[in-house]
């Protein structure tokens, strides 16, 4: 069981949930004005990582026979035989559980909203067969984050900008990240008919829309800033990231795994811890 706990985490690449998670606390401090209680911070913590488990999982269900016949994808853990499909899936359940019980307990709301949430999150792993906007419903899927950081602390402010702009920032950062990692599938999703920007236009073609999405991104982290009245350290954090995400670009390169992999991992782990400090320094410092 320890050794099926241990591939299972490997499958779903527990750790880079620090994707999603500093966007929703950044959110979760802004909506607090400061540091929220103890106890919203912890079921925040179990809403956010039991949902990418969650969804994580039942993507490797989703995806087990493409995952079995593309060359980069056949060694995980359910082509491998490493773990069935069934106890994959209750995983997922028991992932799902835990989300629905975080919501329950952070307030009403998101306890009524937890079911669309999981509607986006499971339901993205079957986007890539029908359309290929599949990047940005991925960043959807993240995007979510922010927002629900947000009502888990404030329910009473739906209609505020910055979540929603934040969110937005999201759901343009991850879609251009995810085109740029798309690429080293175009040949087998052409040969699957699986959608894609990159299998539709080419990889340079789709190298430009993710220029265009985390424009998107920066220009949506701007006017989050404009629209809430933040100070000169969060828009020093909106320059930070697009520099980063320049990097990112600089860096991958469709046809080297090794480069697109560096960029994707390692520089939005970097925008993600970026996007928390900057919130936190406009918050304690900066007023």
């Amino acid at each position: 069981m320890i050794r099926k706990i241990a591939t299972v985490l490997e499958m779903i690449k527990v750790q880079h949930s620090v994707f999603a998670l500093p966007w929703a606390f950044a959110a979760a401090l802004y909506a607090a004005g400061g540091i929220p209680p103890a106890g919203k911070i912890l079921w925040i913590l179990a809403a956010m990582v039991s949902a990418r488990s969650a969804a994580m999982a039942f993507n490797r269900i989703a995806d087990a026979r493409l995952d079995a016949e593309n060359p980069r994808t056949r060694n995980r853990a359910i082509p491998a035989g490493k773990l069935t499909a069934g106890f994959a899936f209750g995983f997922t359940l028991a992932m799902a559980a835990l989300f629905v019980v975080s919501a329950w307990r952070l307030n009403d709301l998101c306890l009524k909203l937890s079911p669309a949430a999981l509607a986006v999150i499971l339901g993205y792993s079957f986007t890539k067969r029908f359309t290929a906007l599949c990047h940005w419903i991925l960043g959807l899927s993240l995007g979510i984050a922010p927002v629900g950081a947000w009502l888990a602390v404030d329910p009473q402010r739906v209609a505020h900008p910055f979540p929603w702009l934040l969110g937005a920032a999201v759901v343009f950062w991850m879609g251009g990240a995810d085109i740029l990692y798309a690429c080293e599938d175009i040949d087998f999703d052409r040969l699957k008919g699986l959608r894609s920007v990159p299998a539709s236009l080419g990889a340079g073609a789709a190298t430009a829309v993710a220029r265009l999405s985390h424009l998107a991104a920066v220009g949506a982290l701007l006017g989050a800033g404009i629209a809430s009245g933040l100070g000169p350290f969060w828009f020093g954090t909106a320059a930070a990231i697009a520099a980063l995400l320049a990097v990112e670009h600089a860096i991958a390169k469709p046809g080297d795994p090794r480069r697109v992999n560096q960029a994707f991992f390692h520089v939005n782990a970097a925008v993600s811890g970026v996007i928390l400090a900057g919130a936190a320094l406009d918050l304690f410092a900066g007023r």
